[in-house]
This record gives C-alpha cells, structure tokens and sequence, in this order.
C-alpha cells in the first residue's frame, strides 16, 4: 500500500471520528443541563430516574454501553440491525453516557453558588446572573470531559465503526508497520491540543466572572 493511500483512507477515519466528536458534544452539552435539573428536582420521582440513569452511565464502562444500545435493537427489540443503526447506536451511547458526567459537572457548579447570587438572579435572571459564573467554575472541569471524548472516539471501533483508531489498526495488521498507529497517535494529540487551545481561549474571555 502506497503512503498517498494510506494517509488518504486514515483521512477518512479522522473525519467519522471529528463527527462522532463533534455530535457528541452538540448533543450532550444541552442535555447534561436537562439531566442537572433532573438530578436536582424537587420531585422525588424524577430526582431518582436521574440519579440511577447517572449511576449506570458513569458506572459501567462505555464500551459495554455501546453494545448493550447497538444490539438490544436485536436481542431486545428483535428489530433487523442497519448500517445506519451501527451509526446511530455510537452516537446515542456517546451521547447518553458523556450527559450523564456533564450533567454531575453542571449540578457541581450549580450548587457551588452562594445563596445571595440566586436572590440576585430573582431580580435579574438565572442567565444573566447565576449560569455566566457557573459556566467559568465548570469551565476547567468541561475541558477535561471534552479531551477525554477526543480519546474515547476509538472506542467506537467495537462496532466496527470506521473511525481513526479502527483504520489504523486494520492498515497495522495489515502492512505489519507501526507507522498507521503513529500517525493515528499524532492526531489524537493535535486534535485535543487545539481543543485545549480553543478551551483555554474560552476561560480567558470568562475571566470577567470572578
């Protein structure tokens, strides 16, 4: 196999793991906010939901959420598996289990605040008052979540999803070179030092909320 054609295949497998990225935390960020209010409500009920849903998320490995959503739709469900439900399944793992730890960030920063900014914020705002602030203490603790989502993309190899870490391995094994997993190394690493950089960006501009 030819240099020109590897790299071209491991392009691809950098873009389908940008996009499992990208939707991830399109998707989580917002909905970790709703899960926080969940896991906050005054309502027993719902409080509870949320707090098992955040248990299991957080307790059990990533992977085997994976599987369990990809083939419950079989095993469970006894619906016909897809090529655009293997898709479909990654996201909604990803998704599912990276809202569950967003949402305990959220409910950390929530619940940090004094007393006296929620009597400002009857006055002026949830939004203007209370979530800027919580948003900067967070911030550090976000980033954190969004570099480790950058590495966790690979996992999506278990379903056979043709990310960045499953066509270098496959090249690898094929070529018997270490160079597909090197590359593969490099990206990871210059993709999570411009989400770093980016991050870090964000914290300056929010260094007004102190």
């Amino acid at each position: 196999m030819s240099i020109g054609m590897m790299l071209s295949m491991m392009a691809q497998g950098m873009i389908k793991s940008f996009w499992i990225f990208a939707f991830t935390l399109i998707l989580s960020l917002p909905l970790g906010i709703v899960v926080s209010f969940g896991r906050m409500s005054k309502n027993v009920v719902i409080r509870t939901i949320v707090k098992v849903y955040i248990s299991i998320m957080r307790g059990t490995p990533l992977i085997l959420q994976l599987m369990f959503i990809y083939f419950g739709r079989y095993y469970v469900l006894k619906m016909q598996m897809t090529p655009e439900w293997m898709n479909t399944a990654v996201i909604l793992g990803f998704v599912l289990n990276y809202a569950a730890y967003f949402a305990e960030i959220y409910r950390g920063g929530i619940e940090s605040m004094p007393i006296g900014q929620y009597e400002a914020a009857e006055i002026l705002g949830f939004v203007k008052i209370i979530f800027p602030q919580v948003m900067k203490r967070i911030l550090p603790s976000i980033t954190n979540e969004v570099i480790t989502l950058v590495k966790d993309t690979s996992i999506a190899y278990v379903l056979s999803v043709q990310e960045m870490f499953t066509v270098a391995k496959a090249i690898s094994a094929s070529q018997a070179s270490v160079s597909p997993l090197i590359i593969a190394a490099v990206f990871y690493y210059v993709f999570n030092f411009i989400v770093a950089f980016v991050m870090e960006r964000i914290e300056k501009k929010m260094d007004y909320y102190r």
